[in-house]
C-alpha cells in the first residue's frame, strides 16, 4: 500500500515507524536493525533445526534429551526475535529471505561427519556468531539491545557440549586431534560467513561500521573487535580440551 500506517515498514524506504508509545530503534539505522533482526532470527532457527536433528543421533537416552532441551531454548530465542521484529511493523520472513542462502551454504560446508563434530559446531561456530552478533548489539538502542543479548544466553549449551567432548577425548584421545581440526575450520568459514553477510547487506554494515560520528566502529575498533572473537574462539577450544 502506498500510505504507511504506524509501525509499518516503508516498501519503498525501509524506514521503520514505531507504534505509539513504542522505543525507536537505533537513530538512522532502522533498516539495519531489522537486517540485523532478520540474521539473528534465522540463525536461531536453523540453529533450533541442527540441534533437533543432532539430538537423534545422540548415543543415549539421556544425551538425546539433554540437547532437545538446548533445542527447545533456541527456538524460544526465535520467537523472541520475532517478536521484536513485529513489535518493530517488520515482516519477519522478509527480514530473514536475504540471510537464507548465506546460511544454507554455510551449513552445507560445515556439515559434521559424527555426533562429537557436531557439537563442536554447535559450540563452535555458534559461538563465534554469538559474539559477533553481542558486539554489533552495542551499536543498537534499547530495548532492541536487551532483546539481542537475551536471545544470545546459551541455554545450558557449552556447559553440556563441554562435558559430553571432554569425555570422549578421555576415553579415546585420538578423537581430540580430529575435533581440533574440525573446529579450526569452523572459525575460518564462520568469519568468513559473517564478512559475506555484511558485504551484501549494506545496511547491516553501515549499521556498525559507520564511524564515532555516526555512533559506530572505526577501522581500529572494528580490527580490535575481530581480536577479541578470535580470542573467545581460543578460549572455547581450551576449554574442549583441544588445541586452538
Amino acid at each position: 500500500m502506498s500510505d504507511d500506517e504506524p509501525g509499518q515498514v516503508s516498501p519503498s524506504a525501509g524506514e521503520i515507524r514505531p507504534a505509539a508509545g513504542q522505543a525507536s530503534a537505533h537513530s538512522g539505522s532502522a533498516e539495519g536493525v531489522v537486517d540485523l533482526l532478520g540474521v539473528l532470527a534465522y540463525a536461531e532457527l536453523t540453529a533450533f533445526s541442527r540441534l533437533a536433528a543432532d539430538s537423534d543421533l545422540a548415543p543415549t537416552q539421556p544425551l538425546k534429551a539433554r540437547l532437545a532441551k538446548v533445542a527447545v531454548a533456541e527456538f524460544g530465542h526465535y520467537e523472541q526475535i520475532v517478536e521484536a521484529l513485529t513489535g518493530l511493523g517488520a515482516d519477519p520472513e522478509a527480514a530473514m529471505a536475504p540471510f537464507i542462502s548465506a546460511f544454507d551454504a554455510f551449513h552445507e560446508r560445515t556439515r559434521p561427519s559424527t555426533w562429537l563434530e557436531g557439537l563442536v559446531k554447535a559450540y563452535i561456530g555458534d559461538g563465534i556468531a554469538s559474539d559477533f552478533y553481542a558486539e554489533v548489539a552495542h551499536y543498537v538502542d534499547e530495548p532492541i539491545r536487551g532483546v539481542i543479548l537475551g536471545t544470545l544466553q546459551d541455554g545450558g549449551r557449552a556447559d553440556f557440549v563441554v562435558s559430553v567432548v571432554r569425555a570422549a577425548i578421555r576415553a579415546d584421545p585420538r578423537v581430540a586431534g580430529r575435533l581440533a581440526l574440525f573446529g579450526r575450520r569452523m572459525v575460518g568459514e564462520a568469519l568468513t560467513q559473517g564478512q559475506q553477510v555484511a558485504v551484501e547487506r549494506d545496511s547491516l554494515a553501515a549499521l556498525f561500521v559507520g564511524g564515532p560520528e555516526r555512533g559506530g566502529a572505526d577501522l581500529a575498533e572494528v580490527g580490535r573487535m575481530f581480536v577479541r572473537i578470535t580470542d573467545r574462539h581460543s578460549e572455547r577450544m581450551a576449554r574442549l580440551g583441544l588445541s586452538p
